[in-house]
């Protein structure tokens, strides 16, 4: 299987849908690797879904690379993107450049992913213009959602005129492609049709380029709650309790081991020997 790229990511837009969805270690990259779906994503969720916190901005820079780099191995011909944790590029544009030159070197990920609109705008441009590839995220920005009063839907009514700001000035900064968060379906729509590169949608409607989903969410593996927009294609966490279940029960009776699961090599003879 071919290396995906972002010139592909590029030339799916408006020819085919694009699939995204994260991954925190190397088994589930390995599964993703197999699915044929083109983005992998090392979001800073992974604070939530595998570190038991509540929010993202906990995340550091070590845990962002700590947690690429077996998804590259995992998956090496998806598209890998790493998120860009709460502080390492909202400082100055030096700080920005060069915590995404670390994701490059050390963890070894395609592109950097990063949240914020207009504001943001100027980083975007600098990381972009000193050589590494950017995707941009804005309407509902996990990040600063104390800001926004909580994980609340944004671009209502009037508010739609600043998202859509906010995703002309990241094209124009030199993203590569864009997520739209927690936006109306038919601003994501707009927005996707507004702009040339592509749209990633993740509670965003049905209109944009492609879609992610936080693996841990779409198969039921993380159970503390279901936002709205997750389809939850399998419920994991109960069949992975029902096994262990049995497992103990088996454990208990005696069922398991059967003779199957044992190893021999030591005859009756032998073992007389021993006592």
């Amino acid at each position: 299987m071919a290396k995906m790229t972002i010139q592909k990511i590029q030339a799916m837009k408006g020819v085919e849908r694009i699939s995204m969805v994260t991954a925190y270690d190397y088994p589930t990259a390995c599964v993703v690797e197999k699915s044929g779906i083109e983005i992998v994503l090392i979001g800073d969720s992974l604070m939530m879904t595998m570190l038991g916190d509540t929010l993202t901005v906990s995340c550091t820079m070590e845990d962002i690379i700590h947690h690429t780099k077996p998804v590259v191995v995992g998956a090496p011909t998806r598209l890998i993107v790493s998120d860009m944790p709460f502080g390492s590029y909202n400082v100055s544009k030096e700080q920005a450049i060069m915590n995404a030159n670390r994701l490059m070197k050390e963890a070894r990920c395609d592109v950097v992913k990063l949240e914020g609109g207009v504001e943001m705008a100027h980083i975007v441009k600098a990381i972009v213009d000193s050589g590494t590839p950017v995707m941009g995220h804005i309407g509902l920005t996990p990040q600063t959602s104390s800001k926004m009063g909580g994980f609340k839907i944004q671009g209502k009514g009037e508010a739609a005129k600043e998202v859509l700001a906010d995703a002309l000035a990241i094209q124009e900064a030199g993203a590569f492609s864009i997520v739209l968060e927690g936006i109306p379906e038919q601003l994501g729509k707009l927005i996707t049709e507004k702009l040339s590169i592509p749209t990633i949608g993740i509670g965003a409607g049905r209109y944009t380029d492609g879609q992610v989903l936080v693996f841990h969410d779409m198969l039921g593996f993380f159970d503390r709650f279901v936002p709205k927009f997750v389809k939850q294609y399998m419920q994991l966490n109960q069949e992975i309790v029902s096994a262990l279940e049995t497992f103990k029960d088996e454990v208990k009776s005696g069922a398991f081991p059967e003779e199957s699961h044992t190893f021999a090599g030591v005859t009756e003879e032998e073992l007389k020997h021993l006592y």
